[in-house]
């Protein structure tokens, strides 16, 4: 404590930027110390190591019941499905008014040419090693250790020059784990909009959309198709 009150008087008095870093520095060094001698005195004791859930805020669980949708709870897994897969897929078969296409200037075709190693390099050190696991439990680092090896490394390029070749995305690369999550600071979580999804796809298969992207962003404004309005 005594540190402490040198450390703080002396902020007071010199108003520095320095001095305040000091104080802080102090004041951490405190704190760490204080809790580290009441968890050893909790063990020493032998008491619940729960002693030390007094000292943290409690949690408010968030009041949960069965989801409602059009009016009827959803009581089994099947009608839970349906009326999640319904309020998080509203988009799906919408009617589309393409003749907005007809107002955008014309421009030239051009030809999608091969992808090269640099682009997926670029691509896959954007990669995080921490990212959630797809469905087939391949790590970012596990598919970057992988690809050192030149033939793999060819391989992967070559399955994606195929299928934009060939125009087809196969099955497995549209298979997916959803993670359904509350959102925050809901009052009941009864509707399915109070949740929100969270879908986990294939390593290789975000690999190469990673790649897709960075190839589309970049045609796209190298060719000044975003209007600026």
């Amino acid at each position: 404590m005594e540190e402490y009150s040198c450390s703080l008087n002396n902020y007071r008095m010199s108003r520095s930027l320095d001095n305040w870093k000091k104080f802080k520095k102090v004041v951490k060094n405190t704190k760490r110390s204080f809790f580290n001698a009441k968890i050893q005195e909790v063990a020493n004791k032998s008491h619940s190591p729960w002693e030390l859930m007094n000292w943290i805020n409690r949690y408010k669980l968030p009041a949960i019941k069965a989801i409602k949708y059009n009016g009827h709870s959803c009581l089994s897994l099947d009608s839970l499905w349906k009326a999640l897969y319904t309020s998080f897929n509203t988009a799906l078969n919408c009617q589309v008014d393409t003749n907005i296409l007809s107002k955008i200037k014309h421009k030239a075709t051009s030809i999608w040419s091969p992808f090269s190693k640099e682009e997926f390099k670029q691509a896959i050190i954007k990669c995080n090693n921490s990212s959630s696991l797809g469905p087939n439990k391949l790590m970012w680092h596990h598919l970057k250790a992988i690809l050192k090896q030149d033939d793999c490394f060819v391989n992967v390029i070559n399955i994606a020059n195929t299928c934009i070749n060939l125009g087809y995305w196969p099955n497995y690369f549209k298979c997916s784990s959803t993670v359904i999550i509350p959102k925050p600071n809901k009052i009941a979580y009864d509707q399915p909009k109070s949740f929100c999804l969270i879908v986990l796809l294939n390593t290789l298969d975000k690999l190469i959309e990673k790649a897709v992207v960075e190839r589309l962003q970049f045609i796209v404004t190298n060719n000044d198709f975003i209007h600026l309005s």
